[in-house]
């Protein structure tokens, strides 16, 4: 009897283990990268391309973003990626994109990694680019790079371009940001 118990608490446990994680109310404001679920490696081609870096090995290829759900009295979006691994530990901001029109549900991929098209406001990341793919030493273990997309009250045009992650969110601060959703990508080479 007591083995069969075991057994069965075994049973039960695996069927737990193999079941997906909730991603929360299908209402919920969110972030998603077709083809990529939360935490892929991203592919070679995604990588920064920075002549000044020789760890920035790839293309510079965005990937693919698509969202849902935003808040109700939303104007525009903003994007931010970062690295909190990068330079040792003292973090890289690789994206700074806002004033991206409320009627904008996702980009195709490559659209965020090339000269801006009039789609968005081009900020400043660490390097002072709009958009820069991961350039992690190689050996490095995977790095998590975490995308954000904050949905504001802002209309596309409220900011100048050239903000940096900071600027930014010191002008989305006193509740122009309305919700946020995030999604995590790795990389390594």
């Amino acid at each position: 009897m007591r083995n069969i118990a075991a057994a069965l608490s075994l049973l039960a446990l695996a069927a737990c283990a193999g079941m997906p994680e909730s991603e929360g109310p299908p209402t919920a404001f969110r972030l998603t990268s077709p083809g990529m679920p939360d935490n892929s490696k991203l592919p070679a081609k995604a990588a920064g391309n920075f002549a000044k870096n020789p760890n920035c090995t790839g293309q510079n290829v965005s990937p693919a973003l698509a969202w849902s759900n935003a808040p109700d009295k939303t104007r525009s979006y903003a994007i931010i990626w970062d690295d909190q691994a990068g330079r040792a530990g003292l973090g890289v901001s690789h994206a700074v994109i806002y004033g991206i029109p409320a009627s904008t549900s996702g980009f195709a991929e490559g659209a965020l990694g090339g000269a801006p098209t009039g789609a968005f406001v081009p900020g400043k990341n660490t390097l002072g680019m709009h958009w820069l793919g991961p350039c992690s030493p190689k050996g490095n273990a995977p790095q998590h790079y975490v995308m954000t997309i904050i949905a504001t009250d802002l209309e596309p045009n409220a900011l100048q371009p050239g903000l940096t992650k900071a600027e930014l969110l010191k002008a989305l601060a006193g509740g122009k940001a309305l919700r946020a959703a995030s999604l995590s990508f790795r990389f390594w080479q």
